[in-house]
């Protein structure tokens, strides 16, 4: 084989002259007549060949023209100034080679598609059935080019800073963090399972417990969930974690790797990053993950629509009215401005269709109305909040053509309502900032630890039952009765995300260190003592061994690139990624396996496979 000496990306004025040596895929072939023109590929880039008819050997000519897109060649040529002027879309575009020898090293079969960014792309399940093929687009390879280098950014960054990378099992005790685990059998102990991580949580805290004091890990972790546009049920996370810290100590920690990452990547500065308070962002957005890059803030209107005589505000605002502000089952009023022009895009089967859609949220639907050029509501419920006209254009600060979204409802159908049809509206009226315009960073603290279940009713933890109080309220979470929902929502964990341009891109805590406080959290959550220790001996047995305080984060791996490379597909920043349903494709799993496998496992298999 001819020894590569370049890449095809490499190569520029300065080598006109030499005799190079390129290998890679045929990208294009071109036949001019008296020249043929090849551009070569490979990960670097794209070099044009030239093969001169009147010039070169029939042998090598012949070789030439046999060649067709995506073989695989090896060549020997000098480099010359491209004739016919340069090719600004190319970073070799000054210069070519004129080949002098060539070695055909595999020839292809015709491929299903071409790996081309510029080509209409085959549909996804193609695409991912021959992800090798795929992953030959420049497009593709970039992106995994940019996952290596925000790995080696934030390896860089936490070794500055004194982390020490750690690995942790993969093969676990099944324990319940919120998620639904996947299992594996254990052959050597028959009828036992192992769990897969979801996180490495339980393993950074008794690695603080160890003294380790500051822990890092680019980790894989596992959730048999369905996927999300922004998660499959195998992902990856920048996995960190620090002793004898508080709140401020490890989210400054963060916001530096966050600006530090955001610069290496885009060359993007980031300013110094906000904090919002949960309560704060499900008012103004009704999400704890706001987007801040366009208005559309939510308004508590409550005591404006209680004037009116409209029955669907009168029968929300019934729903436990002496309950404290942000009690969950209390009723409320809220509302969203439309401004114009925007507002002009909202027409009558598109407000009808948000009616429908956020049924799914649990609300009943979303009364409308429009302020008209002559100051006066009209449409939708117009006739029933004209009497209160005055208050609701000074408290929304309404203008002509505006138009109003209401939600009336308990306090949680509300918010979540109103959150989910604040971002859809964005959407579709092109409120939405392009990628790249803008990059909002805001820190959401002070969640509520707790939150009823609304199929079980059961209390479950808002992060993992792992997060602490807030400091100031581990006395009163300790004391709080279990069965006073108003008291146990009131309390605040000491939680944290790191939120940018409406995603979460970080989740994280200060842990309980105190064993009483973490013996409480399990008792909240119905987990006997007898439970718990079944679950988690192994952690409350540290814990009574001289636990320090401390606290961590995650950063979702697979997200971040997302972000980064502007794409909003997951599948798009994993090399060999997964469908909907948790498929590969291109290896064809999961698959079956044997009786004979099954049985050195244990295990039998109920499935009965059905007939065509």
């Amino acid at each position: 084989m001819l020894k590569r000496t370049h890449t095809c990306g490499q190569l520029r004025d300065a080598h006109v002259g030499s005799v190079v040596t390129l290998s890679g895929w045929v990208n294009s072939y071109r036949d001019h007549g008296g020249l043929i023109f090849i551009d070569l590929r490979d990960r670097f880039g794209i070099t044009q060949l030239v093969f001169d008819r009147e010039s070169i050997a029939p042998a090598l000519l012949d070789q030439a023209d046999k060649l067709r897109n995506e073989d695989v060649i090896a060549c020997t040529g000098k480099v010359r100034v491209r004739i016919g002027g340069p090719n600004p879309k190319l970073a070799t575009g000054t210069v070519e080679v004129v080949v002098e020898a060539l070695e055909v090293l595999a020839k292809t079969d015709n491929p299903p598609f071409l790996p081309d960014d510029l080509a209409s792309l085959p549909a996804e399940e193609t695409r991912l059935k021959h992800r090798y093929i795929d992953l030959r687009r420049p497009r593709m390879q970039g992106i995994l080019a940019t996952r290596h280098r925000i790995t080696k950014v934030a390896r860089d960054y936490f070794d500055e800073n004194g982390f020490l990378e750690v690995e942790t099992p993969i093969l676990y005790k099944s324990t319940p963090e919120g998620a639904r685990e996947f299992i594996v059998p254990s052959r050597h102990i028959p009828g036992s399972w192992y769990g897969l991580p979801q996180s490495p949580q339980l393993f950074k805290q008794l690695l603080m417990v160890s003294g380790l004091d500051r822990y890092m890990q680019i980790c894989r972790c596992f959730r048999d969930e369905d996927p999300r546009a922004d998660r499959q049920s195998e992902f990856s996370q920048i996995d960190l974690e620090m002793s004898f810290v508080g709140r401020e100590d490890v989210m400054a920690m963060m916001e530096g790797f966050a600006r530090r990452l955001w610069k290496a990547v885009l060359g993007v500065d980031v300013p110094p990053i906000q904090r919002m308070p949960y309560r704060e962002c499900m008012e103004r957005f009704g999400i704890d993950r706001p987007d801040t890059r366009y208005g559309l803030e939510i308004r508590d209107v409550s005591a404006i629509a209680a004037k009116t005589d409209f029955r669907v505000f009168r029968d929300a605002l019934a729903k436990h009215p002496d309950a404290k502000p942000y009690f969950s089952k209390r009723g409320v009023v809220k509302a969203i401005r439309v401004p114009a022009p925007h507002a002009e895009k909202l027409t009558r089967k598109l407000t009808d269709g948000y009616s429908e859609w956020v049924k799914t949220f649990g609300a009943g639907g979303v009364p409308v109305v429009k302020l008209n050029a002559a100051g006066a509501f009209e449409t939708g419920v117009a006739k029933f909040v004209e009497p209160v006209r005055a208050e609701l254009v000074a408290a929304l600060g309404l203008q002509p053509g505006d138009t109003v979204l209401f939600a009336a409802d308990t306090y949680a159908v509300a918010t979540k309502t109103l959150g989910e049809l604040r971002q859809k509206v964005a959407r579709d009226l092109g409120i939405v900032p392009e990628w790249g315009k803008a990059w909002n960073f805001l820190w959401m603290i002070d969640p509520p630890m707790f939150e009823r279940d609304k199929d079980s009713g059961r209390w479950v933890a808002m992060h993992h039952p792992f997060t602490a109080p807030r400091e100031d309220q581990q006395d009163a979470f300790v004391a709080a009765d279990p069965d006073d929902d108003q008291a146990i929502e009131s309390i605040v964990s000491a939680g944290y995300d790191l939120v940018m341009n409406g995603s979460e891109i970080a989740g994280g805590s200060i842990r309980i260190h105190r064993p009483d406080v973490q013996a409480k959290v399990f008792r909240l959550l119905g987990l006997s003592p007898e439970q718990a220790k079944d679950k988690f001996s192994f952690l409350l047995e540290a814990l009574r061994f001289g636990a320090p305080p401390h606290g961590g984060i995650a950063f979702g791996l697979d997200r971040l690139v997302m972000h980064l490379c502007g794409t909003e597909n997951i599948r798009d920043v994993i090399a060999f990624p997964k469908t909907q349903i948790g498929a590969d494709l291109m290896t064809g799993a999961p698959s079956l396996v044997s009786d004979e496998q099954l049985r050195e496992l244990h295990v039998k298999s109920t499935y009965v496979p059905q007939k065509p």
